[in-house]
């Protein structure tokens, strides 16, 4: 049997189930971890939600997710910081050192619908905006002893959820910050097209700062919801093998998640869900880590 000690079920991958459900699927899988979802651990209580996970035998790799910091009016200022502070405090109540950032996208925009009157386009101010607030929480993720993780998301997604879209962006922006405060994940959706990919990730463990690893498959043809256009490892295009080396070879030893949007996955049964995870990671993921 596969060691699945590294493996983790990211809940996002079993939309619909609950988060008992979720945790009991990850451990009768034999995973040894999940990855949880901030309004899960708000419905629940931090408390027994961490309960819920350590009960069951498993870890909490990280909590989604912080971030959109792209805000250009006072309130919206105040308003993004405190819910970031919030989201670092759950971080550490639920047992997590890592709290994944998506950093927003552009002021006025709306997730896959067209600019609203007013959408600010000034892409290299809204960029320098998330250095700015990053600047504001930095000492706030130290003292909660939580890591604030830079997920970069593929340009598709750059309009509407995160002006940051290489790995290598977000390794600029974790740089004025020590590595236990800030770091960067792998999201091999994100980032397996990058021809500079390899570079950025052994610098990003020459800095210390791979605080994650998320593996999902980039399926064609999309669906209606680009977003939702994720698959199990192997059913795409993605060369998991060799980001695996590269993730493996830049020092990285901790959790693996598994995280997929996908309606017909999110429509099966949260165990089958798993179970695929679980053969999947055996088979693409961990020969290479």
């Amino acid at each position: 049997m596969s060691d699945l000690s590294r493996c983790s079920l990211n809940t996002a991958t079993v939309k619909h189930a609950t988060l008992t459900e979720a945790v009991e699927a990850a451990a009768s899988a034999g995973m040894g971890a999940v990855g949880l979802w901030r309004h899960q651990v708000q419905e629940s209580g931090a408390g027994t939600a961490r309960k819920i996970v350590e009960d069951a035998g498993l870890r909490v790799s990280s909590l989604c997710r912080g971030g959109f910091l792209t805000a250009t009016s006072a309130e919206g200022i105040r308003e993004a910081v405190a819910d970031n502070e919030r989201a670092l405090i759950e971080a550490a109540e639920v047992g997590t050192s890592e709290l994944v950032f998506v950093v927003g996208g552009l002021p006025g925009s709306a997730p896959e619908a067209p600019p609203s009157p007013g959408t600010d386009r000034d892409l290299v101010a809204t960029r320098r905006r998330v250095a700015d607030r990053l600047a504001d929480l930095a000492p706030v993720a130290e003292k909660h002893g939580v890591r604030i993780v830079l997920e970069p998301l593929h340009p598709m997604f750059a309009a509407d959820r995160a002006v940051v879209s290489t790995l290598g962006q977000a390794l600029d922006l974790a740089a004025p910050f020590d590595a236990r405060t800030v770091g960067v994940v792998v999201d091999t959706y994100h980032v397996w097209w990058d021809p500079a990919l390899e570079a950025a990730i052994q610098r990003a463990g020459r800095e210390g700062r791979i605080a994650g690893y998320q593996v999902c498959d980039w399926n064609l043809p999309f669906a209606p919801a680009a977003l939702n256009s994720r698959g199990h490892v192997g059913d795409g295009y993605i060369d998991f093998a060799t980001v695996s080396r590269w993730v493996a070879e830049a020092g990285y030893t901790g959790d693996v998640e598994t995280e997929i949007f996908n309606e017909e996955i999110w429509a099966a049964p949260p165990a089958e869900t798993a179970a695929t995870v679980g053969a999947r990671f055996a088979q693409h993921v961990l020969p290479h880590l």
